[in-house]
């Protein structure tokens, strides 16, 4: 009996979530765990397929917690990204600790999300995110910028302050303030190409390309209103991007990019749309790994690898996006798409390249933890430039050659 007893007791410590407590702090292990096998077709080029997370949506972590009394909670969050069925488990993702009142809103300290990703449109309205489907990056039609100020997927900034302000009667507010030495703490800011030039060079995903005292920012804001069973939200926001001294001397400008959105919500059914316009590209150039769905997104000739978002250097562009959603039982119905047009000029003097996409799918719960999901992508990029046009800097440029992208995608996913 004693045995049994012991067993039933074991096997519901296994069941319940696992939280852990001491001293009044909280601590949580979360997660997700993805795989999908993805068939890449481009025009002229052998297809290419895969099983594992190339859009990196995998990760574990702890969110940790104490209650301080009177509305006042100190929080952190330590998280870090892998890639299932390529052996990868390297990838920081958030790392920060902060304070946060039920009056006055949350304040984090360290690598956090921006805004333009989880608050005001991004990836809170692609309901592909963390997918080969997703529609930033290679899906070209919302910024995936290897600065961390996109909505790119394992995009994240550094060395970061970000606030977030309670719910009043429907408005909410976002800012970002990063530091511009973040990227060095070495007076001398030496490190060649990949510490001064880039963001923070592409293995850290995250750092905004400031140095010699520039600050970078974001500041973002969104309302929602319930009128007669609907539900409609609007948002916009602003980016920063200062070019640092380096940057300056080879051409470019700061970067600043202006969006706008919105979404309605009727029963089972959303609409969902927003538009950026992107001045002096910068960050905005480049995009994520998982944005770009390869291992580097500027090895040359991976025809899978594109970041068909990405703007000339130095140039202007503007990128818009459109989705509907139509929820069927315990299956979501998703189409969506839009396009990328990447203005002439630049440090380059590049023509102008433009990337149309649509998306078709579905995702289906097969449990609140437990989905599947699968679907079709046809980007189709015009890039009348050759080669070394995209390139700057010694750096290599994807491969913008123009033609018709098809990837088919069937995949699993799992919370914990």
């Amino acid at each position: 009996m004693k045995k049994k007893l012991i067993a039933l007791a074991v096997a519901g410590a296994l069941a319940a979530p696992v939280v852990a407590s001491a001293q009044g702090t909280n601590v949580t292990i979360f997660g997700r765990v993805q795989a999908e096998y993805s068939l890449v077709d481009f025009a002229g080029q052998p297809s290419q397929g895969a099983l594992q997370d190339n859009s990196r949506s995998s990760r574990w972590g702890l969110h940790i917690t104490e209650d301080l009394g009177n509305g006042f909670k100190a929080n952190a969050r330590m998280e870090m990204g892998l890639n299932a069925g390529a052996g990868s488990a390297t990838t920081p993702r958030e790392q920060w600790v902060g304070l946060s009142s039920n009056q006055w809103g949350d304040v984090k300290f360290g690598r956090v999300q921006s805004p333009f990703k989880d608050f005001a449109g991004g990836m809170t309205i692609d309901p592909f995110a963390y997918t080969t489907l997703q529609a930033n990056g290679a899906g070209g039609t919302m910024s995936g910028g290897a600065n961390g100020l996109g909505s790119g997927a394992n995009g994240f900034v550094n060395s970061a302050i970000r606030y977030d302000s309670a719910n009043i009667e429907g408005f909410t507010f976002a800012a970002l303030l990063m530091p511009g030495d973040a990227n060095s703490l070495n007076p001398l800011q030496t490190g060649g190409i990949g510490a001064s030039f880039l963001p923070g060079g592409l293995g850290s995903q995250g750092n905004t390309g400031g140095q010699n005292g520039e600050f970078d920012g974001q500041a973002a804001a969104k309302y929602h209103v319930d009128y007669m069973g609907m539900g409609f939200d609007i948002f916009g926001g602003y980016s920063r991007d200062n070019a640092n001294n380096q940057q300056k001397g080879l051409g470019l400008r700061t970067e600043e990019v202006w969006r706008v959105g919105a979404s309605w919500a009727y029963e089972n059914f959303k609409l969902s749309g927003q538009y950026e316009n992107i001045n002096n590209a910068i960050g905005s150039a480049t995009c994520t790994t998982a944005a770009s769905l390869t291992a580097n997104p500027l090895d040359t000739g991976l025809v899978s690898g594109q970041c068909n978002s990405a703007m000339n250097w130095g140039a202007d562009g503007n990128i818009w996006h459109a989705g509907a959603q139509y929820k069927w039982g315990s299956t979501t119905l998703v189409a969506q798409g839009g396009m990328t047009k990447a203005h002439a000029g630049g440090i380059n003097n590049s023509a102008a390249r433009s990337a149309d996409s649509f998306t078709v799918g579905a995702i289906h719960n097969l449990s609140k933890r437990t989905s599947v999901f699968g679907g079709y992508q046809h980007v189709y990029v015009d890039n009348p430039n050759t080669a070394a046009a995209n390139n700057f800097g010694g750096i290599n440029a994807p491969n913008y050659a123009t033609g018709s992208r098809a990837t088919y995608t069937i995949g699993v996913r799992h919370n914990f």
